[in-house]
């Protein structure tokens, strides 16, 4: 069978180590264990205590208790906690996938459920966010994408790359258009708390129809993707279903890494990490918009709602993976092409950094860019 590479994620993994500048990471940047752990010196001496041991497989009992704690009516039995995102993501479409099945993706999208989906042999259906439209979701492409065959709705909100947050006007069609057909929604939610614009945490799609299956991470809107802790929340029977599948792949996250995050969330942490993050996101946004409004319409943009990264259209007639590649050769700079995500003639920068490290790496992009003006 014809494999489908994972565009984005093969890019990083030859490029994210060999460049002065790293432009696509989505989160922020990462929070040190000096900083999580700060002078709480009974939770240090509780570390170095424990035993290096397998951990409950389906993650630790006060884990799964705060994850479901940041779902309306879930409970421990909802959550099962997973290597990241990217597994939860991998064993939710081995789960709910029969051979005839499709799903129907949202575009611009991470395109890690599309590619799963296809080199397992299923049709892969789109709609759209629109570009001209301040990235609106387009509902009558949505009602044309799903039909009788479409068993998994799978979108990224807030989205990456746009950082588009939907309307509660635009999840109810979602919702509807999947009760016409009895599909399951598959929400990758992992940017939830990582707003720029507004203080009310994003809402989840689980708990809005009986058929969502909600993804989370620490990576993001925590600023810990080294801890690779993700998480499953859905009805227990399903969780119970991709459980099976987890036990497969990597039967279980590691022991540190279950106590880590467990702290990470708690009530009296997570606040902290969450304003940390927001303040990355918040001061690194007006350094690349001030940057781009010099450009001489070059760029065209909307401003992102939520997340570290804005989808960019640049108006050159240049291919967007040869424009990440030459940024890469000529700048010592690394962002994310637009074909990455489903849409040429865009770049999806990151700015959860410090200033100056941003400013350097757009001075570069500039030089490079008028080049090729």
């Amino acid at each position: 069978m014809k494999f489908t590479p994972f565009d984005l994620e093969y890019s990083q993994s030859v490029w994210e180590q060999e460049v002065d500048f790293n432009l696509t990471e989505s989160g922020v940047h990462p929070i040190s264990l000096q900083e999580l752990i700060g002078e709480d010196e009974a939770l240090l001496k509780k570390l170095l205590e424990l035993e290096i041991n397998y951990p409950h497989v389906n993650g630790i009992p006060r884990l799964r208790e705060l994850i479901a704690s940041l779902y309306n009516n879930a409970a421990i039995d909802n959550v099962l906690v997973t290597i990241g995102a990217a597994e939860a993501n991998q064993i939710i479409v081995q789960t709910m996938l029969e051979p005839g099945d499709e799903i129907a993706s949202m575009v611009p999208t991470y395109k890690q459920v599309w590619g799963i989906a296809e080199n397992q042999g299923h049709s892969v259906r789109t709609f759209s966010l629109k570009a001209n439209e301040a990235w609106a979701l387009d509902v009558d492409e949505l009602d044309e994408a799903v039909n009788d065959k479409t068993k998994l709705i799978a979108l990224v909100n807030p989205n990456n790359p746009t950082g588009h947050i939907l309307s509660p006007q635009e999840m109810d069609a979602i919702v509807n258009t999947a009760d016409k057909v009895g599909a399951w929604i598959l929400a990758d939610e992992v940017y939830r708390g990582a707003e720029r614009e507004q203080e009310e945490e994003t809402e989840s799609f689980f708990s809005k129809y009986d058929k969502v299956i909600a993804v989370g991470s620490m990576s993001k809107a925590y600023g810990l993707p080294g801890l690779r802790i993700g998480w499953v929340v859905a009805p227990p029977d399903t969780v119970e279903d991709i459980w099976r599948r987890h036990e497969y792949t990597n039967i279980a996250a590691t022991m540190l890494s279950n106590h880590l995050a467990a702290y990470a969330l708690s009530p009296e942490v997570r606040p902290r990490l969450i304003d940390r993050a927001r303040k990355y996101i918040r001061n690194g946004y007006p350094v690349l918009q001030k940057w781009m409004d010099t450009q001489q319409d070059l760029f065209s943009y909307t401003p992102p709602q939520a997340s570290a990264v804005s989808f960019i259209k640049y108006n050159l007639e240049f291919n967007s993976t040869e424009l990440m590649l030459k940024l890469i050769k000529e700048a010592s700079v690394f962002i994310g092409a637009g074909d990455s995500f489903g849409m040429d003639q865009h770049i999806r920068i990151a700015f959860g950094q410090e200033r100056e490290l941003l400013e350097e790496a757009f001075s570069r992009i500039q030089r490079t860019l008028e080049s090729l003006s």
